[in-house]
């Protein structure tokens, strides 16, 4: 099938684009605001942007706390999403008014950062201290707004729970990762291979 997408004519009951972009990684914000409140929310628009520096991005639909926040006091941590958490995890996705504690809210506990303001949730297998770099606003094709906000932070430190390196890695058969897909639909990744870069030959 094909379909155009300005025109929506998938004839589908959803459109399938976020199933196909998928499996994506959840990102588990932590934030502060400037007044003191916290906020704790998962995005699934989430990804490593460039290793050298440490760089990710969060995407938010509007300027919603996380990346309001972000704005105010320039830090966030991002919390590893396993499946231990992944409860936890949904119920602070809840639409819940700005005041409110999405940590306390889902009965989880909370632990001081070191190099940032945000606190971070106590025994995720990692967490990333993150300082602001930049925003972005993305426009469509047409230089529209997209209404959409993208916010980019260095991850100036890490932390990662002894019982998830094995063999001096970071071990996903461990700490079973859990990601987002369209509609309802989540995945859990404990399974893995290795391929090798391929050389190249004339």
């Amino acid at each position: 099938m094909f379909y155009d997408v300005r025109k929506k004519n998938h004839g589908l009951p959803h459109d399938p684009f976020k199933a196909i972009v998928a499996p994506r990684p959840i990102g588990w914000i932590s934030s502060l605001a400037k007044n003191g409140d916290f906020n704790l929310a998962p995005y699934s628009f989430f990804n490593a942007v460039s290793d050298n520096p440490h760089l990710v991005m969060f995407s938010s639909v509007g300027w919603k706390d996380s990346a309001r926040n972000a704005r105010e006091t320039r830090e966030f941590v991002c919390n590893y999403v396993g499946e231990i958490h992944e409860v936890q995890m949904n119920e602070t996705s809840v639409p819940a008014p700005s005041d409110i504690d999405e940590a306390e809210y889902a009965g989880l506990e909370l632990v001081a950062s070191t190099l940032v303001k945000p606190a971070r949730v106590k025994n995720v297998w990692a967490a990333l201290e993150c300082k602001v770099t930049q925003f972005l606003e993305p426009v469509d094709a047409d230089g529209n707004a997209s209404g959409n906000v993208m916010v980019f932070g260095e991850v100036v430190g890490i932390h990662i729970r002894d019982d998830a390196i094995v063999d001096g890695r970071f071990e996903l058969e461990v700490t079973r990762p859990v990601s987002r897909g369209g509609y309802l639909d989540f995945g859990r990744s404990g399974k893995k291979f290795q391929m090798l870069r391929p050389e190249w030959k004339k």
